[in-house]
């Protein structure tokens, strides 16, 4: 098999995901039966597993930075990827070479095609197939750890086949909701479907509905709760008891509050990042409880290096010039409050929005209003679910009537526009899509090539 195989031989199986995007084919028997077929490598890694509606991407990095920087090797499982699929499958920050991708394809693609020819199971989708060449790639570089980020929700996510050492949610929102519910209650349940018997789970949803839903799972299952709150803010403890050690063998204690350490900074934009900061330290701190040796100096190193692209990036002033990917309503919410607190002397705020058509539109519009002078309205060519331009200015003039908007026939052209029309006090943020992000971001940066890909 060659890499371009490998790669043709995944992108094949794109149309198994949009028929498998149906909740009633969100299960995890096939996910089983495919890693069985490699060997269940998942069950030879130690693990971490994030999820959460906005966050878990970011503090899945800060995870991996604090875990590299103690001298660990580290893997590093997210999606989407922002220009490169080998983005989604790293160890120690490099992503997969295009020899490892090929070499553990050609492990992977005969079970898959033996799965094809069956029965018993729908045919695994690219997620799926992703997360087994994760799992494989982790093992097969002898990770000490890994940080495994959910893809959709979590308690039929494809990466839920792990019993990793600590599980994270960092928060819930609306998004996604054909898929995980309508209500945040419903989300909730979802996202708490990682939590596993004994295992800790740290915890930074702030709702009381949603808060409950996850108490109740964890109790069921003897899992220790360690709640995060924002370090901007200050709750009562559920209970200051501490019921000795966190390892499985020992009676959990039911809750315990975890109190951001003072002096916590990151070099990621954002006090919600200093939440997603909270929420990973708090997860060290299990991971210490296991026996893993992580010096403090480890962590502060560790968060000061961390690298997330997409996410309130800064690439240049004069203009500002900021790359994000908020694709809902809480990242729309927390680009604007980040903004508004890191640039707040800026002059014209000129955005460029394009968006998935499965996306709440008008409410992330709205959001953006709140904030954004004009708007540059275009669309992706890299996924066809990206909604037309010309919608997207119907919709804009309803939430926001008078907001002045431009529509570009592709992302090129409204980046150019916007960028032109900045003067050097202005702003010009890229957002609305992880795809968007993507496609611009080898003219921001210019375009970057894998080590070793060849």
């Amino acid at each position: 098999m060659t890499y371009d195989e490998a790669i043709a031989f995944w992108f094949g199986r794109i149309n198994y995901e949009v028929r498998s995007a149906r909740p009633a084919d969100l299960k995890l028997e096939r996910m089983r039966a495919l890693l069985r077929r490699l060997g269940n490598p998942h069950d030879r890694l130690r693990l971490v597993h994030v999820t959460g509606t906005k966050g878990k991407g970011s503090t899945s990095a800060m995870l991996a930075a604090i875990l590299q920087a103690a001298g660990y090797r580290v893997g590093l499982f997210t999606s989407p990827h922002l220009t490169h699929v080998e983005e989604r499958l790293q160890v120690n920050g490099v992503p997969i070479r295009h020899a490892e991708l090929t070499a553990r394809m050609e492990e992977v693609a005969p079970a898959v095609r033996a799965m094809e020819t069956e029965t018993a199971f729908p045919p695994p989708t690219f997620f799926e197939i992703g997360t087994a060449l994760g799992f494989l790639h982790f093992w097969r570089r002898r990770c000490d750890i890994a940080v495994i980020e959910v893809g959709l929700g979590g308690r039929f996510d494809s990466t839920n086949v792990c019993r990793p050492l600590v599980s994270v949610i960092t928060n819930v929102g609306f998004d996604h909701t054909a898929q995980l519910g309508h209500t945040l209650e419903a989300i909730a349940y979802q996202k708490g479907g990682i939590i596993k018997p004994r295992v800790p789970v740290v915890c930074g949803i702030t709702q009381d509905g949603p808060r409950e839903v996850i108490r109740q799972i964890a109790a069921a299952l003897l899992a220790p709760l360690i709640w995060v709150p924002p370090p901007d803010a200050s709750w009562l403890p559920m209970t200051k008891e501490r019921a000795g050690s966190l390892q499985a063998a020992a009676l959990p204690p039911r809750e315990e509050v975890s109190s951001p350490p003072p002096g916590l900074t990151t070099n990621l934009l954002g006090r919600h990042q200093l939440h997603n900061a909270a929420l990973a330290v708090a997860a060290i701190d299990c991971l210490r409880a296991t026996g893993m040796p992580i010096a403090e100096a480890a962590i502060h190193r560790g968060l000061r290096q961390v690298k997330w692209p997409a996410r309130v990036e800064h690439l240049a002033d004069r203009p500002t010039i900021i790359l994000d990917s908020a694709h809902n309503v809480p990242s729309a919410e927390a680009l604007v409050h980040t903004l508004q607190e890191c640039f707040p002397a800026v002059g014209a705020k000129r955005v460029v929005f394009a968006v998935s058509a499965d996306k709440p539109v008008g409410e992330i519009l709205r959001v953006l209003a709140g904030y954004f002078d004009h708007f540059h309205l275009t669309q992706y060519a890299n996924n066809p679910r990206s909604v037309p331009p010309e919608k997207l200015a119907a919709v804009l003039a309803e939430v926001a009537p008078g907001k002045p908007f431009y529509v570009h026939a592709n992302a090129i052209a409204a980046w150019t526009a916007a960028r032109g029309a900045a003067a050097v006090s202005d702003l010009v943020c890229i957002t609305g899509s992880v795809f968007l992000a993507g496609e611009l971001r080898p003219w921001l940066v210019g375009p970057e090539t894998l080590a070793g890909t060849p």
